[in-house]
Order: structure tokens, then C-alpha cells, then sequence
């Protein structure tokens, strides 16, 4: 019997890791959403029957949420291995091991609150409650610990489905919890803890994991933000500058000359405003002051606005050193400088710097030296209307997004995806900020080195798009918004709102039927 007992286990755990990579096929490039809801319905069906009709508690509950995690994070993380190998120059045995090392620790903060489900929950209607909440309160805590990492989260499958109408109210956490509670009820279905379904219970049940579903329907039609003014014609170039390229002195020169002919090329179009990636030129803003006075130059002679990224370094008020930020600097009718607030790990800044800087020539890239922003800074403005600006991985965070966007018009993301190589990275990261544009009702811009550069509607459809990896121009067309969403309003609160109340109804409901269990060995009576 020890023998079978370990087979299960086996069993179960590869079951769920099998279950973690399911969920990455619901995301982009694949988008089959029904995968998002079966992966996590197989991960409730398997916390149902692991433990042979009870509740998996404490480290065997933590263990099968981990394995879960394990699958959802290699296969929808495995471009973080491109990242590290092909242009953090590790090697393919310290590539594998830092890949392995990032999705264990990222598996195991999936996994911390599903420690305590089997506190909740009597393999009942409780357990769909507290699994919904868990989940989210998963995703919410790898959001924000160790810097967060909010990436792969359930709700981003789900732009396209009715569930949508929840995000501009609850978020993609929401979208997420909502989605995990109605596949946690199919699991129940699955197990036979629904028989039978003519149950006043059961169905009660049954309608509250359906009814999210038309209720998101009503939910789209909602109009939160309204357009005002007239129609703002954006210029947004891809110089596809290659990444091992980028930084190297003797193709700063080419990489100028890219950038300049596509900003004359769009100047001819009758563009308002001309949009350039994130770092577009490979130097530091009071490196090229004679550049930087020509771009300005050039947009109050056309009265075409530029925005670009760049390094931006100032005298560090602590010492005679200067510091150095990731920026977005605007040239033309309101000259002003955004610098990026959230910072990556590694490559923008060095962990633990004075101990591991210089071990490896993975934790010395080039760009690992930046500084973070202030947290309060002031939209951009050009073309006449506000702007706020996001630079790359800050667009992955919603409550970030949301307060920035309350005193803006339009929504800026300025990236270099050419870190992410030909993975799925890139749509992935396109992808999260539709949902961002959803969110807030506000049209994004998203300007890219090497693509996806897009821009999407307040609904977060993509309106026009470049193809990746080809030097190319493209104009669009989009509105300055006015108005706020519920969760712009009221953030994640607003989640934790519904996810508490959820919890401790699955707690009284457990309550409930561990006092019906033991009501005839007290002689009461029952009506089971």
C-alpha cells in the first residue's frame, strides 16, 4: 500500500503541474480562454480528490498548488530563459538553473495561500468560496512581494469573453476570482458533489457561478469614460533596432538615423504627435545636447509633439554622483520628463547590489544601474491632451495604471520587448495592457523597439498594429477620454470587498455542516 500511495501522489502532482500549463494556453498567442477555466476547474477537482473526500490542509494543499504553479510558470515564464541566455549572455547550464530557480520561488508564492483551504472549506459549497477567494488573494500577493510579478494572471485570457464587462469594476483580479469560483463549482459537478441537482442548494450554487457570465454582458455596455474634443492622429516608429546592437558605440549613429527618417517620413502624414520606444536613443540625455536641442527645435517648427525614451541622468542631492532614470522626455509646445517608477529586477537595477554585482555577467547588464522615480508625478502633455506615460514592465500593474490614469486623457506605454527574443513574451505583454485600456477606458499607445507596437481602444481591442521585427512607421487615430471607472475609484479594496465576505461565508458554512455531523451523537436532529 506505501507503494500505491506514492504513485498517487506522483500522480496528482504531475496532474497539476499539468494543469499550470494549460492555463498558459488561454493566454496569447493562443487565446483558447476555455483552457484558463479548465485548467483551474482541474486544480480544484484535484483538491477534491487527493485526499479521499477531505480537504487537503497545510503542506499537502501547499505542495499540489506548487506543482500547479510550476507548470503555469515554465511554460507561460519559459521566455525569461531567452532573456537571461541570449542577452544576459549566461550560459545554457546557468540559464536553466536561474529559470528554475525564478519559477520555484514564483510557483511557491502562487502556492503560500492555498496553504490554509483546508481552514475553510468542507468539500463543499465552501470550498468554491474560498478557493475563488484564495486564488485571488494569490494573485494579489505575487502582484506586490519582492517588487511583484504580476504577470500570467487568470482574468487576462478574458478580454474577449463576457466576463470583460467585470474589469473596468473589479479588475483582472476579479475576472480572475470570478472565474475561479465558477470553476471551482464545475469541479464540484465533476465530483459528484452536486447529485442531486434538483438541491435548492445545488442550484443556487449552480446559478451564482453562471450568473457573473451575462452579468459581464450587461456589464460592457456600461459607457464609464466618454471621448471629448477632437481626434488626435499619433505617429508611433519602429526602428527595430537589434538588441545586441542597441548599446554598442559604432551603431549609435544608425539607430539615430532610423529614428529621424521615420520622423520625417510620419512629419509628411498631418500627425499630432510622434511617439518613440522606451531607451530609443542609446545614451544619456545630457550626452547629446546638440541632438536633444534639434528634436526640439524640430517640434516647435512642424508643431508636431515628439515623445521618446530615454536616459535621463541628474546630480544626486546625497553626494556629487549623478543619478540616472528610465525616462520618457517630451520636445515641442510643453517640454516636460517623466521617470519610470517600477523598476526590473536585474535588469534595471541590481538586487542586493554590493553583494552579487560583478559575480556573473548576468547581474551586470547594461542598463542595471537606474534609479526609480518619484512616486507622485504629473502627466504628459502634448498634442493638447494629457498623457500617462508607462515605461515597459509598469503597464503590467493595474492599481499603478489605474491612479495614473486618473488625472490623465490617454494611456502611453513605451517598451523594448527585443529582451523577450521570438517568445511569447511580447504578446503576452500586449495583451496586459489591452487589459490596462479596459480598465481605465482610456485609448493606450503602446511604441515598441522591435514590436508589439499597437494602439487599443478603451473596450482594450487593438484598433491598428505593427508587425514584430520589421523598421517600419504607423499612424492611428485615437480620443482624449474623460471620466473614471469603479476600480479607478476604488481599487483593489474593491476586490477584497467581495473575496473577504466570500471567506467568511465559507467559513460559516463549514461551521454549519460540522455541526450537522455531529448532531446525532448528541441525539439532535438532523435533516440529513
Amino acid at each position: 500500500m506505501p507503494n500505491t500511495r506514492v504513485y498517487a501522489q506522483i500522480t496528482f502532482s504531475l496532474a497539476s503541474a499539468g494543469a499550470g500549463g494549460l492555463m498558459t494556453l488561454s493566454f496569447a498567442p493562443f487565446n483558447y480562454w476555455v483552457c484558463g477555466l479548465l485548467s483551474l476547474a482541474l486544480l480544484a477537482w484535484l483538491y477534491l480528490q487527493a485526499s479521499g473526500g477531505q480537504t487537503l490542509r497545510g503542506r499537502s494543499a501547499l505542495w499540489l498548488a506548487f506543482c500547479y504553479g510550476l507548470g503555469l510558470f515554465a511554460s507561460g515564464g519559459s521566455w525569461v530563459y531567452i532573456s537571461i541566455t541570449n542577452f544576459g549572455n549566461a550560459s545554457v547550464p546557468l540559464g536553466i538553473a536561474l529559470t528554475g530557480g525564478f519559477v520555484a520561488i514564483m510557483a511557491m508564492l502562487l502556492a503560500a495561500p492555498f496553504y490554509v483551504i483546508g481552514r475553510f472549506t468542507d468539500n463543499r459549497f465552501s470550498f468554491a468560496l474560498a478557493f475563488a477567494a484564495l486564488w485571488f488573494i494569490s494573485e494579489w500577493f505575487r502582484s506586490w512581494i519582492l517588487t511583484g510579478f504580476p504577470w500570467l494572471f487568470a482574468g487576462y485570457a478574458h478580454l474577449d469573453t463576457w466576463l470583460s464587462g467585470w474589469a473596468p469594476v473589479l479588475s483582472v483580479y476579479g475576472v480572475g476570482l470570478l472565474l475561479a469560483f465558477g470553476a471551482a463549482v464545475l469541479a464540484l459537478a465533476f465530483s459528484g458533489r452536486l447529485v442531486p441537482l434538483n438541491q435548492r442548494s445545488h442550484i443556487a450554487l449552480i446559478v451564482s457561478a453562471l450568473l457573473p457570465w451575462p452579468a459581464g454582458a450587461l456589464l460592457s455596455h456600461v459607457a464609464w469614460t466618454h471621448a471629448e474634443g477632437g481626434i488626435i492622429t499619433v505617429g508611433l516608429v519602429q526602428a527595430n533596432i537589434p538588441q545586441e546592437k542597441k548599446w554598442l558605440p559604432e551603431f549609435r549613429g544608425e539607430t539615430i538615423s532610423r529614428y529621424q527618417d521615420g520622423t520625417r517620413e510620419l512629419s509628411s502624414r498631418d500627425v499630432d504627435v510622434i511617439i518613440w520606444p522606451e531607451a530609443a536613443l542609446p545614451m544619456l540625455y545630457r550626452q547629446a545636447p546638440n541632438l536633444m536641442q534639434a528634436l526640439q527645435r524640430n517640434a516647435e517648427k512642424t508643431r508636431i509633439d515628439l515623445i521618446s525614451g530615454i536616459l535621463y541622468d541628474i546630480r544626486d542631492p546625497n553626494n556629487n554622483g549623478r543619478i540616472v532614470h528610465n525616462s520618457a522626455a517630451v520636445f515641442g509646445q510643453n517640454p516636460s520628463v517623466y521617470h519610470k517608477r517600477h523598476l526590473v529586477p536585474f535588469g534595471e537595477y541590481v538586487p542586493l547590489e554590493q553583494l552579487i554585482r560583478g559575480t556573473i555577467e548576468f547581474f551586470d547588464l547594461p542598463t542595471s544601474f537606474i534609479r526609480s522615480g518619484p512616486d507622485e508625478q504629473r502627466p504628459l502633455k502634448a498634442a493638447g491632451v494629457s498623457w500617462a506615460p508607462l515605461i515597459c514592465y509598469e503597464v503590467v500593474y493595474p492599481r499603478l495604471v489605474s491612479n495614473s490614469a486618473l488625472p490623465a486623457q490617454v494611456l502611453l506605454t513605451i517598451s523594448n520587448d527585443a529582451w523577450f527574443g521570438e517568445s511569447i513574451g511580447p504578446l503576452q505583454h500586449l495583451q496586459m495592457a489591452q487589459m490596462r485600456a479596459l480598465e481605465t477606458g482610456r485609448y493606450l499607445v503602446r511604441s515598441t523597439n522591435t514590436g508589439m507596437t499597437a494602439i487599443v481602444d478603451p473596450q482594450g481591442h487593438i484598433v491598428k498594429q505593427l508587425p514584430q521585427f520589421e523598421q517600419v512607421n504607423m499612424t492611428g487615430d485615437i480620443r482624449a477620454m474623460r471620466g473614471v471607472t469603479p476600480f479607478m475609484l476604488a481599487g483593489i479594496p474593491i476586490v477584497f470587498a467581495l473575496a473577504l465576505p466570500m471567506l467568511a461565508l465559507a467559513v460559516i458554512l463549514r461551521r454549519r455542516g460540522s455541526a450537522k455531523a455531529q448532531a446525532p451523537a448528541t441525539g439532535e436532529v438532523t435533516d440529513q
